[in-house]
């Protein structure tokens, strides 16, 4: 077994499946059936050596994704939270470790200085490091740092919609094999690296497909609500060198389901990322 795991537990959009308000055709199924519920995107990582957890991202389905990573490893503490970036899907969560909730004794939370300045200055975050629940640890783009002698993280910044904070996406390093973590970015276009040459150097990849082309939405600007498409990645990244698996699923995604889609971007060697999924790094 390696030394490090790393588990998805969520492939949503940052409101999952069904989105909240949603009659349509696209959340009718899971409205009805619990069992097609998609969470807000989420990793999970765990040191079987040192026997700690981790979450990247805090989402507001955190009780079922700490549940579903408590259970995968039952004996293992929860070490800490890496965050993204300062949308709703990615840092709510925060909420539940609370008084009102688990009443968390400093748990360790990872995040950019713009990221850590919004939790101090904003209630209720302010009082979860008021009270003691968390404790804020600054991270640096491009700076290594190691959670474990077995487990290193590497924060990058990638452009995104910054209302409040900057964002950020992580390299997971094990002893083995590495893992880029990418659930939000505009465009690769605007990142100033060239996606194919860094994912080669990768082993795994989950990267942002909040839409799957340019005519999934039909009543909103999506000019507006800048994310690369799912069909463009998959073409800039036809049989690369690296397992590359579609995450961040708005809830008009037709990647949710098995079809068409998947079949064309399967021939491409992209993925689809799944609940559930493990890489051992």
């Amino acid at each position: 077994m390696s030394k490090i795991e790393s588990i998805l537990l969520g492939t949503a959009q940052d409101s999952g499946l069904p989105q909240v308000g949603c009659a349509k055709d696209c959340c009718k199924q899971a409205l009805s059936d619990p069992t097609k519920r998609k969470y807000a995107v989420c990793l999970g990582v765990a040191d079987h050596t040192t026997q700690q957890t981790w979450l990247i991202d805090a989402t507001p389905d955190f009780p079922e994704q700490f549940a579903a990573l408590h259970s995968r490893y039952p004996d293992y503490e929860l070490a800490g939270i890496l965050l993204t970036h300062a949308h709703i899907g990615h840092y709510t969560g925060l909420m539940y470790l609370g008084r009102e909730a688990m009443s968390s004794q400093n748990i360790p939370v990872y995040a950019s200085q713009q990221m850590a300045n919004f939790l101090y200055l904003n209630a209720p975050w302010s009082r979860l490091i008021e009270d003691r629940n968390i404790g804020l640890h600054i991270l640096t783009p491009d700076e290594n740092f190691t959670l474990t002698p077995n487990l290193q993280i590497t924060p990058l910044s990638v452009p995104h919609r910054d209302e409040f904070s900057d964002t950020l996406a992580f390299i997971v390093r094990g002893p083995q094999r590495s893992l880029f973590y990418c659930p939000d970015i505009d465009s690769w276009n605007e990142w100033g690296r060239d996606l194919r040459t860094f994912i080669e150097t990768l082993d795994v990849a989950l990267l942002d497909a909040t839409f799957y082309d340019s005519d999934e939405l039909l009543d909103r600007d999506i000019s507006e609500i800048p994310h690369p498409y799912a069909v463009d990645t998959a073409q800039r990244l036809a049989g690369v060198d690296c397992l590359v698996y579609l995450i961040h699923l708005n809830h008009t995604n037709p990647l949710h389901n098995p079809g068409e889609q998947r079949r064309e971007l399967a021939a491409k060697g992209i993925s689809v990322g799944n609940f559930g999924m493990v890489w051992e790094l």
